[in-house]
């Protein structure tokens, strides 16, 4: 306002000048191109030399305006408005007075108007909204609306953009109009925004000090630099992930590590510039913080495996991904270093450096690992397992998937080791199965409660009947796609189970038949909650009867593509104990429009029903069941 009120004419602040001394800056503010319609003032006016003559209508049609002001009068006027109500009123008039007002900071704001915004904000709680932007509502505009609207409502929280929108995306503009109306900030989300540089994380970092959670995704634009500036603006850092960012490297992790004692996750994945240098800074920088740790894709090698095993000592949760140039001395090492003796989960996923001696030095360097994932470990074996096995004894849930060398004889060697916790064992896609018969020793695991396998085309009869022997506590069954089990082998592991079989998933065992879902619900029909028959193509009618007459707490039940019809369906509809959640009856061709009575009677306690592909239910009987069942979700 001083400039105003000095103004001669001839200074700086000039008409069609602009404030800003950035050209690039000005000309979002007086053009926004032909995406947006943005009053634009002429920098200059042309001269007329005729003599004035008076028009009474042209007078008349002239009408003063406050849009003849040009941009920096009117960012002295919007700055001394009465509080964010009257900021966000103002804002929604044009696209130029949004830009504008998203540009004024906390600090520009005149005394009096700041003193009203701080005791409105009094009265909110701060930074408890959150906002998502995705595809084409990812802009600037959408940005700067939110950076003045959330003002007066608690001030923003938690920010997720996801983009690209190519004609119109978020820009570095975007980013700093959230930080300018946004100090509040504690938690940005940044993935695929092709147009974003370190220019506006830069501002990100000097105004929001509050950030908390920082999550970058495919931003190739963002440098050591803007993270540098988090480092050393934003000491609450507690949560960073980086996924394929080309730019940011080494020197990044170090300032982080240097600078943000309080962090606790950090997620790197398919960064080439991140090294050894960069994971041993952070790890001994953050050693008595960081608790979560994924590395994936990295150009690391065996030395931050090492770092990791001596200074991780308040790490729980450790992920290894992708590490080409790690070893089996890594994992050695790694295990040796006795520093990880808090870690309770541990995956390694495509590392062909974890050997028989890598898994075996990590059993007995994490004593309270209670979760281990193993996934494409091409040179893990019985041996390896078994060793683990015996060192790591506070193993509560154990995840195989394609480990080829792994065969039921070290699966059951692990399971009848007496000092075994393992309550849950899941198997996918492991080729190493051949079905044969094994003697069963005398002594039995009573902890494992969960078993799951999945597409192990040699786990057939005999692998199913030696897990019944040996684990008569099993509660929750998984096996989907399984063509080598039929009812001689699923019948005697339903009579195993001593505890009552809750949750059961038989999904792709085209060999299965009634026999096995009547005996079931004879056996198990008063502690099954939840049966899973898709694609079960020899189960009809008769197995719905059994679960009408005999199931008393089942919810949930899959019978697409399954052999039943109408009968089926009206067998369950008559059971008076029954009190279905879940029903679904996708593909099942023979179901038709004499079902929707019975429909309709079950529907009375459903709240997810699948009739996808059943072709004998006409579409107005759909609507029907669409406007009966309120409350109940239709897949049709």
């Amino acid at each position: 306002m001083q400039k105003l009120a000095s103004y001669s004419g001839e200074g700086d602040f000039s008409l069609g000048k602009s404030m800003f001394q950035n050209p690039i800056e000005s000309g979002i503010f007086s053009s926004l191109g032909h995406h947006a319609e943005v009053y634009a003032l002429p920098c200059k006016r042309s001269r007329v030399n005729a003599p004035f003559v008076f028009n009474e209508e042209v007078y008349k049609k002239q009408k003063t305006t406050i849009e003849v002001l040009p941009d920096e009068c009117l960012f002295e006027i919007f700055r001394c408005l009465d509080g964010n109500q009257e900021r966000s009123s103002c804002a929604s008039v044009s696209k130029r007075w949004l830009m504008l007002l998203s540009t004024i900071r906390k600090d520009e704001i005149s005394q009096t108007s700041e003193n009203k915004s701080t005791h409105e904000d009094l009265e909110n709680i701060n930074g408890h909204l959150s906002r998502s932007l995705e595809g084409r509502k990812a802009t600037d505009i959408r940005l700067a609306a939110i950076a003045v609207g959330t003002a007066g409502r608690g001030g923003l929280g938690k920010l997720s953009i996801r983009g690209n929108n190519v004609a119109r995306g978020v820009t570095n503009f975007g980013l700093k109009a959230v930080a300018r109306g946004c100090s509040s900030l504690t938690g940005l989300s940044l993935w695929n925004l092709s147009s974003v540089s370190d220019e506006g994380l830069i501002e990100i970092a000097n105004e929001c000090h509050h950030l908390e959670k920082l999550d970058l995704c495919k931003i190739s634009g963002i440098s050591n630099q803007a993270l540098v500036a988090i480092a050393n603006n934003c000491p609450n850092l507690t949560e960073l992930s980086i996924e394929s960012c080309s730019n940011i490297g080494n020197e990044s992790l170090q300032a982080i590590g240097q600078n943000c004692h309080n962090l606790k996750s950090v997620s790197l994945k398919n960064c080439p510039l991140v090294g050894d240098q960069g994971i041993a800074t952070l790890m001994s920088s953050t050693s008595c913080s960081l608790t979560k740790l994924k590395l994936q894709a990295l150009n690391v090698s065996d030395m931050s495996l090492a770092v990791i095993g001596h200074y991780g000592i308040a790490v729980t949760d450790l992920a290894l991904t992708s590490l080409s140039k790690v070893t089996e001395k890594g994992f050695w090492v790694m295990g040796h270093g006795q520093g990880l003796q808090k870690l309770r989960s541990l995956t390694v996923a495509s590392c062909l450096g974890l050997t028989d001696i890598g898994v075996e030095a990590v059993g007995k360097g994490c004593p309270n690992l209670k979760q281990f994932s193993l996934r494409k470990c091409a040179f893990l074996s019985d041996n390896g397992l078994f060793s683990f096995a015996k060192s790591s004894i506070s193993l509560e849930s154990l995840l195989l998937e394609e480990c080829h060398r792994v065969t039921q004889c070290g699966i059951l060697s692990m399971l009848v080791n007496h000092d075994t916790k393992l309550k849950s064992l899941t198997l996918k896609n492991c080729l190493g199965f051949k079905d044969l018969s094994f003697k069963i020793p005398s002594s039995r695991c009573n902890t494992l409660k969960t078993l799951s396998v999945h597409n192990c085309p040699g786990f057939g009869n005999g692998s199913l009947m030696s897990f019944g022997q040996l684990c008569p506590e099993l509660q929750h069954v998984e096996l989907t796609g399984l063509h080598g089990i039929t009812d001689s082998g699923f019948t005697p592991l339903i009579n195993c189970c001593e505890a009552g079989l809750v949750k059961v998933n038989i999904s792709g065992c085209i060999n299965v038949t009634d026999n096995v879902v009547c005996e079931m619900s004879k056996v198990h029909g008063g502690t099954l909650e939840s049966l899973n028959l898709n694609g079960c193509r020899s189960v009809t009618d008769a197995s719905m009867v059994a679960v009408a007459s005999n199931c008393l707490l089942l919810n949930e039940l899959d019978v697409s593509e399954c052999g039943i019809t109408d009968f089926g369906i009206s067998a369950l509809a008559r059971a008076v104990q029954l009190n279905l959640n879940v029903l679904s009856v996708s593909g099942c061709r023979l179901v038709t429009d004499k079902s929707l009575p019975f429909l309709l009677k079950i529907g009375g306690s459903l709240v997810g029903l699948n009739i996808q592909h059943c072709h004998g239910i006409s579409n107005s009987s759909v609507g029907l069941l669409v406007d009966r069942l309120g409350n109940c979700d239709i897949l049709s």
